[in-house]
């Protein structure tokens, strides 16, 4: 129906702290390559939402006592075909017939161990096992070296053997952050309606809508420790790793810098919970 859906993914363990993945994204779309995909058009749509890129070495443990994890939530994108669907029926149907054989044996109130003991050796830990090495070579080595790299480690996979083992992945997405100081800063261009975007704006088009008088749920535990971190030594990261427009650092009046934040903008992406 001469629509377009397009993603832009940015992974979080990026080092300047000036970078921006919304306007990332925008700059994109500017691009020679795509520009005329989106020529003319109209923007009816927004979202964000963070992406578990760790695969096979970061599942955590799957089940609880009242509960399990499936899908995206337990970790299973399969990150080089950039799929994650397959998975998620899988992971249902494996937690489902688990269930069922719990039941079956008049089980209940427990927790579903056997769930959580079976998915290494299911479809699901095959699919994740191959491509396991593909994320950390890509971090560790960059683009041009990592990829090629993780293609061959694919490769080999599939005839039984990794050259590599399993790799670690190193830092977490938050420590990955260099200070300010230490970086050079990006100057984006303004947005100009047509190809190219605000937030707010395209928070708008998320639909989202929270209650006036819901609770919260973003909270400052300590106001000093943000100022002297994240604004001091990081330059407010979180008024760009925020998709939404969530984060604000005012610069002006006499109590500047001063943390504000817009919870009822909030898509829910977990960036926040990441970086």
């Amino acid at each position: 129906d001469e629509q377009v859906m397009v993603g832009f993914v940015v992974h979080l363990n990026y080092q300047n702290p000036y970078l921006s993945p919304f306007d990332e994204f925008q700059r994109f779309k500017t691009h020679p390559f795509f520009k005329d995909t989106f020529e003319g058009g109209k923007r009816i749509a927004y979202g964000a939402r963070a992406l578990s890129e760790g695969g096979y070495q970061s599942v955590p443990k799957l089940s609880f006592p009242g509960g399990v994890l499936v899908g995206c939530a337990a970790g299973f994108v399969n990150v080089p075909r950039i799929k994650g669907s397959h998975n998620a029926v899988l992971s249902g149907i494996l937690a489902a017939d688990h269930l069922a054989g719990a039941l079956g044996e008049d089980r209940g109130h427990d927790e579903l161990a056997s769930y959580e003991a079976a998915w290494r050796s299911s479809a699901i830990g095959a699919d994740l096992k191959k491509v396991r090495n593909v994320k950390p070579l890509w971090s560790k080595l960059g683009t041009f070296i990592g990829i090629p790299l993780g293609a061959l480690d694919m490769w080999t996979n599939t005839l039984g053997f990794s050259l590599f083992g399993t790799l670690k992945h190193g830092k977490s997405d938050a420590a990955s952050l260099k200070p300010a100081k230490d970086c050079k800063k990006i100057t984006y261009p303004r947005p100009d309606g047509v190809l190219t975007f605000d937030k707010l704006s395209s928070v708008f088009l998320s639909n989202t809508n929270h209650e006036e008088n819901q609770q919260v749920h973003l909270v400052v535990k300590d106001m000093a420790l943000q100022k002297a971190s994240e604004h001091d030594i990081y330059a407010g990261p979180s008024n760009r790793y925020c998709p939404a427009g969530v984060y604000e650092w005012i610069e002006e009046g006499a109590d500047a810098p001063r943390f504000q934040i817009n919870a009822q903008n909030c898509v829910h992406c977990k960036t926040c919970d990441i970086k």
